[in-house]
């Protein structure tokens, strides 16, 4: 965050603490002070303090010249996920949804410009992408992303695809804003979105915005397949109808509830909830 944009109550060690956690990731599980240093853009004294520190609380590990993080650091977002009501709901519909097609399923919420798996039930089948709860990919490259982006209000939309940076991450990947603002004007339209290998190679996946009462879109369900024995046809024909009776289903026993927490404040950040008329009805499953 630029520091003409921190309000005075900004606390900048808290920042600076919170990136040396983030610094470790599933490809750099074990970093030495330099390359957390380096990976923060700090200071390697300042580095230091914050990973013995983080040590001495048990959420850092030292074996030598590297640092590694520990269990601990799960009761960060334990804490979130444990109160998250919505993917409690969801959970046993998930269940019923991957014995119905034999396809992993998750449910997702927008956390800035990522997506983040907040439940997931995998299917008794190897796939090649790595996929559990907390884990987090840019939304404009994923069906749930897209979905949820979607619903957003227009002025919030421009101002996500002026800010964002469109990398190509397979040679599928939409990267250019008009391309994608029509695909988000697409997916609003139809109700769901179908993402063909733009995220990993031999990935595809569809996906359904989860409302609440209010007809706000909380959340996204969707289903990923291996492009080689699913085409974009039996996607639409085979996965989403169920895929669209699941999300009626968690709709269902969200309105139901009281005093609910969907998330929104929560993985949300400021301005991303989303919206949409509780008036309009979910768009029909395609025919055969």
């Amino acid at each position: 965050m630029p520091a003409a944009d921190r309000a005075p109550h900004f606390v900048r060690s808290l920042e600076r603490g919170l990136a040396v956690i983030r610094a470790f990731d599933a490809d750099h599980p074990e970093l030495t002070l330099s390359e957390v240093a380096r990976a923060c853009g700090l200071p390697r004294a300042a580095t230091r303090r914050f990973l013995l520190t983080l040590a001495d609380l048990g959420y850092v590990r030292a074996g030598g010249r590297t640092f590694r993080l520990t269990p601990r650091v799960l009761e960060l977002g334990y804490s979130y996920l444990s109160s998250f009501s919505l993917a409690q709901i969801a959970e046993p519909h998930l269940e019923q949804l991957v014995d119905r097609t034999r396809e992993s399923s998750s449910l997702c919420v927008l956390d800035g410009d990522d997506i983040v798996y907040v439940a997931r039930v995998p299917a008794r089948r190897i796939m090649t992408a790595a996929i559990t709860v907390g884990t987090r990919f840019p939304a404009y490259v994923t069906s749930v992303g897209r979905v949820i982006l979607a619903h957003l209000p227009d002025e919030e939309i421009e101002l996500r695809l002026a800010r964002a940076e469109l990398r190509p991450l397979t040679a599928r990947t939409l990267v250019s804003v008009e391309p994608l603002r029509a695909e988000l004007e697409r997916v609003r339209r139809q109700g769901y979105a179908v993402v063909d290998q733009e995220l990993e190679e031999g990935l595809r996946s569809v996906a359904a915005p989860v409302r609440d009462r209010d007809g706000e879109v909380v959340a996204a369900v969707n289903i990923p397949v291996q492009a080689g024995r699913t085409s974009l046809a039996s996607i639409r024909r085979d996965l989403l109808p169920p895929l669209l009776e699941t999300v009626a289903g968690i709709e269902a026993d969200l309105g139901m509830s009281t005093g609910l927490s969907t998330g929104r404040g929560r993985a949300a950040s400021p301005g991303t909830g989303t919206r949409r008329s509780s008036s309009s009805p979910r768009p029909p499953a395609p025919r055969p």
